[in-house]
């Protein structure tokens, strides 16, 4: 058995493209149809309601075009909106970048104390503490929100000195309270791997959520039978969809998948909101 159907991956805006980047890695066979709400970016800020808003109209449009799974690439609806996607998907299988970076996490912790770094929403919510709880109650927690790192990487300041400064200043706190292991709860984050790694040192583990979000919807395709049966171009049958086409759109896309993309649909609020399908 197979399935040829595309996989449905969403996000506020572009960081969720490192999650497409580790399936197409690991699944380049598969077909992605992707939406990021670049009008609306970042729901970080944003309040509970709103978040569970948006991501039932992101779920909505990206359900109209027969998808075979639906992961949240955003670690912020994970956080706050899970609920509200299911709610929508109904059957299909839904994976959210939250669980697969904790139980990641919870394999590698020696000394039982991590670290989470995301968004005040993500933070806020406890999301990754639950998730951690739920796998080893005898691990301890420490969150730290860096609502800077996401408009340094989309000014494309991710290697430059004003990363590095802002990292150390978030990080520190965390460095010294003796986590081993740290979750990079946002998936802008991997474009400041190398200062966040440099910041924390090497004793510290850092966990990729994009990556272990990728390893997941594989497995779960395994299990389901539901592989596509291509072993290759994937990602040029892949479609990318916007809710606004920004100045600096192309570099930053790229910049997030590793290649330009393929195939760039802008669609409008309006639509998004209606729930009207996208064009063929």
């Amino acid at each position: 058995m197979s399935d040829t159907r595309p996989i449905g991956v969403f996000d506020s805006g572009l960081g969720g493209l490192t999650v497409v980047r580790e399936m197409i890695r690991l699944m380049p066979g598969e077909k992605i149809v992707y939406l990021g709400d670049t009008a609306r970016v970042p729901y970080g800020g944003r309040s509970p309601d709103t978040i569970r808003l948006f991501a039932e109209q992101d779920a909505a449009f990206l359900m109209s075009l027969d998808i075979k799974m639906l992961i949240v690439a955003c670690n912020t609806i994970s956080s706050v909106g899970l609920d509200a996607v299911r709610r929508v998907a109904l059957d299909t299988p839904v994976i959210d970048v939250v669980l697969p970076g904790a139980k990641a996490a919870v394999m590698r912790t020696a000394e039982k104390k991590i670290g989470v770094i995301g968004t005040r929403a993500t933070i806020g919510a406890n999301a990754y503490a639950n998730a951690i709880q739920d796998v080893q109650p005898n691990v301890k927690v420490f969150g730290q929100a860096c609502p800077l790192f996401v408009p340094i990487v989309e000014e494309g300041l991710a290697d430059g000195d004003i990363a590095r400064l802002t990292v150390q200043h978030y990080l520190y706190r965390l460095v010294n309270i003796g986590i081993d292991v740290l979750i990079l709860g946002c998936t802008h984050y991997p474009l400041l791997m190398e200062a966040i790694q440099e910041t924390v040192g090497t004793r510290i583990q850092l966990i990729d959520s994009a990556l272990w979000t990728a390893k997941e919807a594989q497995d779960v395709l395994i299990a389901l039978n539901a592989l596509s049966p291509d072993v290759s171009g994937g990602l040029d049958k892949s479609i990318f969809h916007v809710t606004d086409l920004t100045p600096n759109f192309e570099s930053t896309a790229a910049a997030f998948l590793g290649v330009k993309l393929p195939r760039v649909e802008k669609i409008s609020l309006d639509a998004l909101v209606r729930g009207v399908p996208a064009p063929a």
